[in-house]
């Protein structure tokens, strides 16, 4: 289905509440299952965004990666506001923060494996990031929210890392770090601190606060 020249999926629950138009702007399969499963409906629209080149000046710049993270969720929710007016946007981004050094997505699973040995044996920190656009609000962005969780990796045999690699191959390009807490990559790990769903990259209960707060959800 096309829908104003982007690919777009909508994902309708066996039950939802939600009584307004919502979109995500995003086509991550992970945040998009999370909200399925809370019960809110939501149509996909990915944000045509080059994400580098609002990033690379903040760093440059010296912006923390929990800032670079709002303001990536705030542009991805903007980009989409403008197809959608009457809708509900919503806006996510995630950084990894490692000792001050930020990581992006590997391009390759020979780069994600170098990846994983940089966070071998070490703590990084996870900001996941979301904004709210709402219609006609006079306030840019409308809402928005960051939270941070900790997560510490085992030091891991090179014979464990060569066969998570092997086994998750191109799917590991495809979130940053490298890894799904929800899947295999839970075995990286010795220590989690924070909230499973800003692991996964939606501050899924702040969210659904908001959304009980402008009435969209049951309060």
């Amino acid at each position: 289905m096309v829908y104003d020249g982007a690919d777009v999926v909508r994902h309708s629950p066996e039950v939802s509440f939600v009584t307004m138009p919502i979109v995500l702007a995003s086509r991550s399969a992970a945040r998009i299952r999370m909200l399925a499963e809370a019960g809110i409906s939501v149509l996909a629209v990915p944000a045509d965004l080059d994400e580098r080149a609002v990033e690379q000046p903040m760093a440059a710049a010296g912006a923390r990666p929990d800032e670079i993270a709002l303001a990536l969720a705030a542009k991805k929710a903007d980009a989409v506001a403008v197809l959608h007016p009457d809708a509900i946007v919503i806006g996510c981004d995630q950084t990894l923060d490692l000792d001050g050094v930020k990581f992006d997505k590997a391009p390759s699973p020979q780069a994600a494996a170098a990846q994983l040995r940089e966070l071998r044996g070490r703590t990084h920190v996870l900001h996941s990031a979301v904004c709210v656009i709402e219609p006609g609000s006079a306030a840019y962005p409308a809402w928005s929210h960051v939270s941070a969780a900790r997560l510490t990796m085992r030091p891991f045999s090179d014979t464990f890392l060569d066969a998570y690699v092997a086994a998750e191959g191109e799917a590991l390009t495809g979130t940053v770090g490298a890894y799904r807490l929800e899947g295999r990559g839970v075995q990286l790990f010795s220590a989690v601190d924070g909230d499973f769903f800003t692991v996964l990259g939606l501050p899924l209960l702040a969210l659904a606060e908001r959304l009980r707060t402008i009435g969209v959800l049951p309060s």
